[in-house]
């Protein structure tokens, strides 16, 4: 019996540090998709700050986003400056949007900050409204500053003409939620996300739009919007219906417009 005993003591010792490391260390550099929080009921937007403590802000914060811009301050301000390169698709369904993971090297420079893009993914219906305006869908192209800070340029989308780059990504959507499904075969660039006129946008400071709505955003709304056939809207919205937090409160944030 006390050997029996020992032998499970000694079990417990050689498995337990296996079991915290992989606790630790599980979702670093792997993509395991969040289901403890969603876009309705019980863990909808009106509860993510219940859901977690870390998730405080979505509840307790004064400088969230999304936010309705109506009222502007017109402003002479930096233009915004991409140096987007190809990459390989590295694309997600992470259970909550689309999401495109980018390779490294790609960057915007808005007066002497640099910022790398790291990912860019999609809401429906826009986040933002524009003058009273829900569009169609929105892109968020997500860049990161050396402190940590980040810069979101937002791309606004309505139904229109179809739009060949759009139509790649909704071709290789992953059937297999959280893992990252890589086309080494095609190359993309985030560019051709982009509209024609890339200098006129708003900018106020806000925070992500999913938990754990962390305050750390400078927000650029590029003004004029892109194109997505009605198919291509319809069939991102078949798989994810509604995937867009509520407007936020301003709080007297002022939202400057460059002109």
């Amino acid at each position: 019996m006390k050997t029996f005993q020992y032998i499970l003591l000694m079990s417990a010792f050689v498995f337990l540090p296996f079991i915290v490391t992989t606790s630790l260390f599980a979702g670093v550099g792997e993509h395991i998709p969040s289901d403890h929080w969603n876009y309705e009921g019980e863990q909808g937007p009106d509860h993510w700050g219940e859901l977690k403590r870390e998730y405080c802000k979505c509840k307790t914060g004064d400088m969230q986003s999304p936010i309705g811009i109506s009222v502007t301050e017109k402003a002479k301000m930096d233009d915004i400056i991409f140096h987007y390169y190809p990459t390989p698709l590295k694309i997600i369904n992470n259970g909550h949007t689309i999401q495109v993971n980018y390779g490294k090297g790609s960057t915007i420079s808005i007066g002497h900050k640099k910022f790398e893009l790291i990912q860019f993914h999609f809401h429906t219906p826009s986040e933002h409204i524009i003058h009273g305006k829900h569009y169609d869908m929105e892109a968020h192209l997500v860049h990161k500053g050396e402190h940590g800070e980040l810069a979101v340029i937002a791309v606004l989308i309505e139904a229109g003409k179809e739009n060949a780059f759009i139509k790649t990504l909704w071709s290789n959507f992953p059937k297999e939620v959280g893992k990252e499904h890589i086309v080494p075969d095609i190359r993309i660039c985030a560019s051709q996300l982009l509209p024609k006129n890339t200098q006129g946008y708003y900018n106020y400071t806000g925070s992500l739009t999913t938990p754990p709505c962390s305050e750390i955003v400078n927000w650029f709304i590029l003004k004029a919007p892109v194109e997505v056939s009605k198919a291509g809207i319809g069939k991102f919205s078949s798989i994810f219906r509604y995937d867009a937090r509520p407007i936020q409160p301003v709080h007297g944030r002022v939202v400057r417009e460059s002109y």
